[in-house]
C-alpha cells in the first residue's frame, strides 16, 4: 500500500514506507474511514500541518481519496511514527449542516448543486430524478441526510462515493459475486442474529391533514416481536410518502438484524455492495458485502467482509 497526502497547497508528498495499513470501505454511510503508520521525521512536519486528504494506492489501483483528520507522532525507544488517519468523502456531507428548506418540483441536480457542490464533490452520475410533490429538509438536517432522503424518497436508492470521493448518484449497478465455502481459506466467520432495534410497527401521523398510516413488519409480528414508532412527518404529505417513510424505517431497523463477518488472509476480490454467497457449517445464505477493511501489519494482511442481507 502506497499513502500519499495532498495539502492546502496542492502539494502531493509520497510517505515512507508504510508499516501499517487499516482501509475500510463502504461507499456510503458509515463512511469510508483509513489509518496508515510510517516512520516519522522532521522534515513531515509542515507538510502534516496542512495535509487536507490522503491518496492511497495498491500498486497503481487507487484504494481510496479520503479526508484528512487526525495525525499522531509517537515517540518510543524504536524511534518515531507517525499515523495518519481519515474518513471518506461522505464525511463532508455528514460534518456540514443544512439550513431548513422546502423545495417545490426539485430535482436531484438541484439538490446535487445546493447541498453537495459546496463542499467541493464533484458528481460523476446523476440519476434524471423529480421530486412529485414538496421536499423539505427540516433544520438540523446534515447535507448528507438532505441529499440521501431526497434520492430515497423519489429514486428508490441510496447516493455512494467511488474510491475516487466523488458522488454516484444514481441506481447502483450489479456488483461482483463472491464465494465462501468449504473450500475457501478462512482465518474467522461468525453469524450475529439481533433483534434489538427492529421495529414491528411503524405509525406515520400528518397532524396538518389530520391522516395516519400504519406499516407493519410481519415477518417480526409473527415471531411476536413489539416495537413501535411514531413519526410526525411535515404538511402535504401524500399517502404514498407517508408509506414510504413506514417502510424505509422498518427496512433500515432490518439492516443489522443478521450479519456475518469472515476474516480472510491476504487481499480478496471483494468490493462494497458485491454479492457474497455463504456455505460453511450451518451459516449460509446471500448477503452483500457492507463493508470490506483491508488490514495489514508486521503479522501479515488481511480481509474483512462485513455482509448484510
Amino acid at each position: 500500500m502506497i499513502g500519499r497526502i495532498i495539502t492546502c497547497g496542492h502539494e502531493t508528498y509520497q510517505m515512507p514506507d508504510l508499516l501499517s495499513w487499516e482501509v475500510r470501505r463502504t461507499g456510503s454511510v458509515p463512511c469510508d474511514s483509513y489509518s496508515i503508520t510510517c516512520l516519522y521525521t522532521a522534515e513531515m512536519a509542515p507538510l502534516l500541518h496542512q495535509a487536507v486528504s490522503c491518496l492511497l494506492l495498491a500498486g497503481e489501483q487507487l484504494i481510496l481519496h479520503g479526508i484528512a483528520d487526525e495525525y499522531v507522532i509517537d515517540r518510543s525507544e524504536s524511534g518515531s511514527v507517525v499515523t495518519v488517519s481519515g474518513r471518506g468523502y461522505a464525511a463532508r456531507l455528514l460534518d456540514n449542516e443544512s439550513r431548513a428548506a422546502t423545495y417545490s418540483a426539485a430535482t436531484l441536480a438541484d439538490i446535487i448543486r445546493n447541498h453537495v457542490t459546496p463542499y467541493g464533490i464533484s458528481c460523476a452520475s446523476c440519476a434524471d430524478t423529480r421530486a412529485s410533490g414538496v421536499y423539505t429538509v427540516a433544520s438540523g438536517s446534515s447535507q448528507w441526510k438532505a441529499l440521501e432522503g431526497f434520492c430515497l424518497t423519489y429514486g428508490g436508492f441510496s447516493p455512494r462515493f467511488a474510491a475516487d470521493g466523488s458522488l454516484r448518484a444514481s441506481p447502483p449497478e450489479a456488483g461482483n459475486r463472491f464465494s465462501i465455502d468449504a473450500g475457501t481459506q478462512l482465518l474467522s466467520l461468525s453469524k450475529r442474529e439481533n433483534h434489538y432495534g427492529v421495529l414491528s410497527e411503524v405509525l406515520v401521523i400528518d397532524k396538518t391533514q389530520n391522516v395516519s398510516y400504519s406499516v407493519k413488519n410481519r415477518d417480526f409480528l409473527d415471531r411476536r416481536g413489539r416495537c413501535r414508532r411514531v413519526l410526525y412527518t411535515p404538511g402535504r404529505s401524500n399517502w404514498a410518502s407517508m408509506r414510504y417513510t413506514g417502510e424505509y424505517q422498518i427496512a433500515r431497523s432490518k439492516a443489522d438484524e443478521i450479519s456475518v463477518t469472515a476474516v480472510l488472509p491476504g487481499t480478496a476480490a471483494v468490493s462494497p455492495g458485491d454479492t457474497v454467497y455463504v456455505d460453511v457449517e450451518g451459516i449460509s445464505g446471500t448477503f452483500h458485502a457492507a463493508s470490506v477493511e483491508d488490514a495489514a501489519d508486521g503479522a501479515g494482511e488481511t480481509t474483512t467482509l462485513e455482509l448484510k442481507e
